[in-house]
This record gives structure tokens, sequence and C-alpha cells, in this order.
């Protein structure tokens, strides 16, 4: 014998056969009441399954009304207090369950196939430094992914649209994801018209007496580590300029304001014109910033920002590191 909701058909709709002795039914009808009648029982009551779904209470009371009548059964007993099953209801109430989880299901594939977008992927990066990290890593990718088209902005402002940001520094905001991309390497460094002026240090402990831009410290010294070979020196400073902004620290340093603590990627082209100089090349400094790819939550599973992000992820920092 065929019983209630033994059938699916065209996807969403459903054909219902009643086994309670009444009349024939053969009509279609979406799950929406079902799923509704399985919240209901979930909740224990009309007015909390009505706040869920954030409709009037008497909307729910008429989808339960209308499902009652077209199975020609009582699915529920109201008290004041709490609701209970009938014997209908019991035989329903499992199948209804099963389409209020496939109904939550599909919404949330709703939700990712509303964020996913077409065309060429928008990757944006600061003026200041995006063509250094973007020139080596954009031809490969997309070497490696002929079918892909890029369009690349210098300006990852909050007002430009972009899919992927390459950014140093993790955001706080909510409404962007996040992947590390890994830490380049830094080096000190400072102008010839600086260092006329002040001249180099020799050693770590000669960089107290000079003005040092470094990034933002926990506190009001900035403290890092400084090694050669085995030898190890702590360094403490109080900086001239701190702030968690590379392409700043490089302009202040180009500006002649001081020593800079910068990624080496930024001082590449400066120290092979002669417009900068390493300072205390033989010591080795800590890595720069950490560089992340930024993305609107939501479009980690749009798979152009996947395939951009993964292949970054592994390549972004070795390229620089060769280039």
């Amino acid at each position: 014998m065929r019983t209630l909701c033994d059938k699916f058909e065209y996807g969403t709709m459903i054909r219902l056969v009643p086994p309670f002795g009444a009349k024939k039914l053969t009509e279609f009808w979406v799950p929406a009441q079902l799923a509704v009648f399985a919240k209901v029982v979930e909740l224990n009551g009309f007015s909390a399954a009505a706040r869920a779904y954030g409709v009037p209470k008497v909307a729910v009371s008429r989808a339960i009304a209308e499902l009652e009548a077209r199975l020609g059964a009582k699915l529920l007993q109201r008290t004041t207090r709490r609701i209970f099953l009938t014997a209908a209801g019991e035989a329903v109430l499992p199948h209804a369950r099963a389409i209020g989880e496939q109904a939550e299901q599909v919404r949330s594939l709703g939700a990712g196939f509303s964020t996913t977008r077409v065309g060429p992927l928008r990757v944006a990066a600061d003026p200041a430094f995006g063509r250094i990290l973007l020139g080596p890593l954009v031809p490969r990718f997309l070497d490696s992914f002929p079918d892909r088209a890029l369009d690349v902005v210098l300006d990852p402002s909050s007002e430009a649209e972009w899919d992927v940001a390459i950014r140093a520094g993790k955001p706080d905001d909510p409404r962007l994801g996040s992947r590390l991309l890994g830490a380049p390497p830094s080096v000190l460094c400072a102008t010839p018209a600086y260092l006329n002026k002040h001249p180099a240090p020799e050693r770590p402990e000669g960089l107290r007496d000079h003005a040092l831009l470094t990034p933002a410290p926990d506190g009001p010294e900035y403290r890092f580590q400084m090694t050669k070979a085995s030898a190890r020196a702590e360094v403490r400073v109080t900086p001239k300029l701190a702030v968690d902004d590379p392409a700043v620290l490089h302009s202040a340093t180009v500006a002649n304001l001081g020593i800079g603590l910068l990624p080496e990627f930024l001082c590449r082209q400066g120290i092979a014109t002669g417009k900068l100089k390493l300072v205390l090349p033989e010591w080795g400094v800590p890595a720069a910033s950490a560089l992340y790819a930024i993305f609107p939550a939501g479009l980690e599973n749009d798979p152009r920002v996947r395939d951009f992000v993964e292949f970054a992820a592994a390549n972004i920092v070795p390229a620089l590191a060769r280039a």
C-alpha cells in the first residue's frame, strides 16, 4: 500500500497520496507547507515557527490549515501550552523533516550561486608595489590556466570593484575572507642623501642613533632580532615612523626620513639604480609583514577566486625571491 509522501515528482513538487480514508488526492503543491509543519513541531509552537521564518503567526497557521485540508486529516492537536501530534502527524513528520532539511540545503546552494561571478577575475593590489607583486605571478598563472582571464587593477580601495586583492596584513573586516600567502624577506635601507648626513651604523646597536621607519610595534618600542651567521643581536628602537603599510614606509624612506625596514622587493629597483643603499647588509632581519589574498566573503567557492588564491599562495613569495 502506498503511503503519505511516498513519491517526489518534478523536483520541487510533491504528490501526496493519503492513507487515512480521505478522498483520493492527486494534486501537486510546493513543499513549503510540509517544511512549516516540521518547524512547528521542532519549536513546539506556531509563534516560535513564525519568528524563525520572520513571518506573521497567521501565515504559519494558514499553512498548517491548508496542509491538513489537502491531506484530509488533522496533524496537530493544540492546547494553550503545547501541541501534540496526531497519528497522521506522526506519519507525516519524518517526510516533512526531510523536506525541510532539503529546502535548507537548496537555500545554501542558492547563496553560493548568488555570489558566483562571471567574466575576467578582477585582481587588485596597491599601486606602490602591485607591479612588483603581480608582475612575476600573472604570466605564470595565465600559462597554468589558459582558459582564465584577468583584469588587474592597481587600486585595492574599498570603493573599487575587485574579486581578489593582494595586501600586507590580515583584514579585520568580517565582510572579507583572506588567505595567507607568506612573508617576503626584508632589508634595512636608506637613501644616499640620508646616509651622507647620518653615516650608516657598523653594528646593529648603532641603529638606536638613527631615525628608524618600521612596522607598527605592539608597545612604545619596536623590537626585532638580527642575525649574522651564529651571532644574534636584539634591536630596540623608538621609531620615527611606525605604520603597518609597507608602501607608506617605502615612500618615507625615499623621502630621506630615515632607515626603513622594508620588504626587499620594494627596495630592489631603488637599490639597483642607486637611489637606495642597503644598511647592515650582512645582517639578516625579520621577514616583512605577511601578504594576504583578500576576497569578499562568499566568493571563496568561486572557482576563479579559488584557483587564483591557491596559485598565489603556492607561488607569490617564491616568485618574489627569484625575481
